[in-house]
């Protein structure tokens, strides 16, 4: 399909951005890679007035090893943090994660702060981001704050993101102990079910995507993890969850793999 008639924004900072989105209001929406926006406007499931593409601004893009974490550009794309060798070795759950999204060339245009405001429940960033404990800075006409993963996503493509604000680096720390892990039917499609897994010590934090309408902590299995025991925790990590059922998979389909991943995800993090 075609989409609806749109008009076209391309800002040359943050600041001229935010502001474009505030003067536009409810109509507008930011572009980034567009692999995200762009199906659902093509399938009308979208349809802005004004699109402010944010993707001519350089200052967005890099990995920056800051000590203890990496602070990385909004618009660092996918590709970039696959073939990084500083995330592959102090934080191999996003390299992995971002390199099994999509094909080629939605890893080529995609980006990670795009994925991450897009909040789709399928997506593998923002279950990466949860796991991670790791948090966002958002700027607009009123400045720049700060949010943590667990209060980024809402629901169903839904942030704490205000309508004028523009997601512009995302920190996360280093976790050389883990990795994330998915199942799909087709190496392009989206994750039925997938798990991150960051494991520190004796504690490891859970973070599961496909079975909800956002990122959820496993908090029963990171419980039972307590010391290492991956089993245990891998049985608890379906626990109070309420997956949908649809064409992909049942709710308890959902849930089998959420086991099953979960326990894929742990030895594997533990073994890294």
């Amino acid at each position: 399909m075609i989409p609806r008639e749109f008009a076209y924004e391309r800002p040359e900072s943050v600041a001229d951005a935010a502001g474009l989105l505030r003067s536009h209001g409810d109509g507008a929406r930011v572009l980034a890679g567009g692999h995200s926006l762009l199906p659902m406007m093509k399938l009308r499931l979208a349809a802005p007035e004004t699109l402010v593409d944010i993707g001519g601004i350089s200052s967005l893009r890099g990995i920056t090893d800051a000590g203890s974490y990496f602070e990385i550009g909004a618009l660092t794309r996918h590709a970039d943090l696959a073939g990084s060798d500083l995330l592959g070795l102090a934080c191999p759950v996003l390299a992995s994660a971002a390199a099994g999204i999509g094909d080629p060339q939605v890893r080529n245009r995609g980006t990670i702060g795009g994925s991450l405001a897009q909040a789709d429940p399928h997506g593998d960033l923002p279950a990466v981001l949860v796991a991670l404990d790791g948090e966002v800075t958002a700027e607009g006409p009123d400045g720049t704050r700060t949010i943590p993963a667990r209060d980024l996503f809402r629901g169903f493509l839904t942030t704490s993101l205000a309508a004028d604000e523009i997601l512009t680096a995302v920190r996360v720390p280093k976790a050389p102990h883990s990795t994330y892990v998915k199942f799909n039917r087709r190496a392009q499609d989206w994750a039925i079910a997938g798990v991150a897994a960051v494991v520190d010590g004796d504690s490891a934090r859970i973070a599961l995507t496909g079975v909800g309408a956002a990122p959820v902590r496993a908090e029963a299995a990171e419980r039972a993890f307590w010391g290492g025991n991956a089993a245990e925790a891998a049985a608890r990590a379906a626990d109070g969850l309420d997956p949908p059922s649809d064409a992909a998979g049942s709710a308890d389909y959902r849930r089998h793999l959420a086991r099953v991943l979960t326990l894929r995800a742990l030895e594997e993090a533990i073994g890294g």
